[in-house]
């Protein structure tokens, strides 16, 4: 694995490389636009360490999927332990906000939710995290209402604001850290708005996050 935490004002950043805990559904119009049905509490799953990847690095699709789609996604940098903590303990907890890349191999993740199994060969399979460097809590300082955007080819793919997320991040996080100690390097994804499809070799995308950071990405 050849990815380390960054900043985006080029800073180092001393934390370890953690897990990725994320969360599903959490915009309404892609809940519809799945067809799934509403779900009456957040939808956690895990990705490891190894799923991530620097957002300028080639995305490898699976030889083993046929449907590999992007899920843009506001991702939070944790850099404290935090485990049952309520908002104040999580506010302080976060040192880094990026944009993200949740793919998933949609065929994939289709077979496994109607046998019943969990998603995870769909959604934490190497580098099925590609991440922007991290922006620091003062350089975005209402992640609330931030939009993340995706290009592929030139045309807008995704383009919402995160004030329409049904579970807020900072409630999201608390509500994590009920079920999961998260330690220092660990990265939280904050769920996709409408606009999910597939990627292809040669796809070239550009993210922005809040109209004012810019990043690159390219599928090989």
């Amino acid at each position: 694995m050849n990815y380390q935490h960054v900043f985006n004002d080029g800073s180092v950043c001393e934390l370890p490389v953690g897990k990725v805990v994320c969360v599903g559904r959490n915009y309404v119009d892609h809940i519809k636009e799945l067809d799934n049905p509403m779900p009456t509490e957040p939808i956690l799953f895990i990705k490891p360490a190894t799923s991530l990847q620097p957002i300028s690095q080639p995305i490898v699709i699976p030889d083993f999927t046929k449907d590999c789609h992007n899920e843009t996604e506001l991702a939070v940098l944790i850099g404290k332990k935090i485990s049952r903590v309520g908002r104040e303990a999580v506010e302080a907890a976060v040192v880094g906000y990026g944009i993200a890349l949740d793919l998933t191999l949609r065929d994939i993740q289709k077979s496994l939710k109607e046998k019943g199994l969990p998603w995870e060969k769909a959604k934490a399979f190497d580098g099925s995290c590609p991440i922007s460097p991290f922006i620091r809590p003062d350089d975005l300082p209402n992640p609330q209402d931030t939009r993340l955007k995706l290009e592929v080819n030139g045309q807008v793919r995704q383009d919402e604001s995160t004030k329409l997320m049904i579970n807020k991040i900072f409630d999201l996080i608390v509500y994590m850290s009920g079920f999961f100690t998260l330690l220092p390097g660990d990265v939280v994804l904050t769920g996709t708005p409408a606009g999910v499809a597939a990627l292809k070799s040669g796809d070239q995308l550009a993210l922005e996050l809040d109209g004012r950071f810019a990043f690159s990405a390219s599928v090989a």
